[in-house]
């Protein structure tokens, strides 16, 4: 499937192509160790890294429309769709760029799950939660799952090498981005214990030991190298091979408790999604084990509390779709609710052929366990069995004719999934989405049935974008 892909960007230099796979594993440790980054590959351009980006949409012959958390990862996306990607593309670029920007929440050591759909045919979800390992370290740590699961995204439904999804990603880590509004939020509840990790403290401390602020520069070279492997050798070295080893050893050093069995033993997969009818709308949710979905369908067709609704879920120990599907029904909840949930991001994109994909991320805690994997430069994601499960929740809404008409995705803790139910309910009956439940945050694009005419939408109480491309 893979070589039928375009690529986009420009033929790589003679010198590169002829790169023996011998001789570039054998970079892999001075790669790594120095921090230096193997760019002689990477040709798409960088993205736009300035702290607000830009508030006036490009103007292509191609539309699309990228709403996310994070401003400068939203304008990643909304570029590899100018540049002639689909959703899935720009969804992929989106995630690492994310990785890169908001690392609080969306490390490549965490994991999530996606909506995706193509005009005229069903909802498909890709799920990729962070897998606890078996080792024993005193900070332990989930098998970075994000990689793997983008993958399986963009090897479905992407239109271009993955290789090349990852070059904003690379160019933002190298040269530096400017620590937005939602990154220096994070960094200030995490203050002083996040920096307590020496490699931590290197990354995101300043010289006075403070953490960065808004408007500070975020280097992340280490992180660079090894996004810079993953393009070299692929996303399955990383689970197979050499890099598996070298994230493992540096992983261990800093607490994680992992093992090579571990990563490779860990495969995303994709799955039917949860579905009901309304009107002359069908709804397609994240399915289980991400039961935000769960809450967000619950919420909207039984006017029960989604959080409530996700409680009895847990404690009932069902776990298959068919239950889920059958539970949705019941109207079942559980008064004593959920405790204090860990922290999550969302985006959505569409492109101008009606494909839409609705992410939601998370480490399992803000900033994971709170330390980075030595040389790699990726931040590990934090074991589930120390912490609840996030409520991760994506919607998406076609009409009879199987036209997109929304995709929606939220955070905002043990509030994400009322956020979607709320939303789903303006949509459904013809107006705007007004998300104003509580500390969730909604990311949303609505369209009419022309892919031309969606709009996107992000939380004006948030740090988020909604970047954009105006077909000329």
């Amino acid at each position: 499937m893979a070589q039928y892909k375009s690529r986009l960007s420009l033929p790589c230099p003679a010198p590169c192509k002829h790169l023996s796979t011998f001789r570039a594993v054998s970079l892999l440790g001075t790669l790594l160790a120095t921090g230096s980054t193997l760019t002689g590959c990477s040709s798409v351009k960088s993205a736009d890294h300035h702290l607000f980006g830009h508030t006036q949409p490009v103007n292509s012959p191609i539309g699309g429309t990228v709403v996310a958390d994070e401003p400068q990862a939203a304008l990643v996306g909304r570029d590899i769709l100018a540049r002639g990607g689909n959703a899935a593309d720009a969804a992929t670029a989106t995630a690492f760029a994310l990785s890169v920007t908001l690392p609080s929440r969306a490390s490549l050591g965490g994991g999530g799950a996606c909506l995706a759909v193509r005009p005229h045919a069903p909802a498909q979800a890709i799920v990729f939660l962070p897998v606890d390992g078996s080792g024993t370290g005193n900070r332990p740590a989930s098998v970075p799952m994000m990689p793997r699961g983008f993958f399986l995204l963009q090897s479905l439904y992407g239109s271009v090498q993955f290789g090349d999804t990852l070059d904003p990603a690379i160019a933002l880590s190298q040269q530096g981005t400017t620590v937005s509004q939602a990154l220096a939020s994070d960094l200030h509840v995490v203050g002083s214990s996040l920096l307590s990790d020496p490699a931590a403290r290197t990354v995101f401390g300043k010289s006075d030991d403070t953490p960065l602020n808004v408007g500070d520069q975020l280097v992340q070279s280490r992180l660079s190298s090894f996004l810079s492997r993953l393009k070299l050798v692929g996303v399955g070295d990383l689970y197979n091979g050499a890099l598996a080893q070298v994230f493992t050893d540096q992983a261990n050093q800093a607490g994680g408790g992992l093992n090579k069995n571990d990563l490779r033993r860990s495969i995303p997969y994709t799955s039917k999604t949860l579905t009901l009818s309304s009107g002359p709308y069908q709804l397609s949710f994240l399915p289980p084990p991400a039961d935000g979905g769960i809450g967000s369908a619950a919420a909207y067709s039984r006017g029960v509390s989604a959080q409530n609704a996700v409680s009895a879920w847990r404690r009932s120990m069902m776990s298959t779709v068919p239950q889920a599907q059958s539970f949705i029904m019941s109207g079942k909840t559980d008064p004593s609710g959920l405790p204090p949930l860990p922290a999550s991001t969302s985006f959505v994109v569409s492109d101008q052929h009606g494909m839409a994909v609705g992410c939601v991320l998370s480490e399992n805690n803000l900033f994971g366990t709170g330390r980075i994997a030595g040389a790699t430069g990726v931040v590990l994601g934090a074991a589930s069995r120390h912490y609840p499960r996030p409520l991760l929740t994506s919607a998406l809404v076609q009409d009879q004719r199987g036209r997109l008409r929304a995709v929606l995705a939220a955070s905002g803790q043990n509030d994400a999934a009322e956020t979607v139910a709320q939303a789903l309910r303006h949509i459904t009956n013809g107006n705007t989405p007004v998300p104003n439940h509580g500390s969730g945050r909604l990311n949303s694009i609505t369209c009419d049935g022309d892919p031309s005419s969606c709009k996107g939408n992000t939380d004006p109480r948030g740090n988020g974008m909604s970047a954009y491309i105006s077909p000329r």
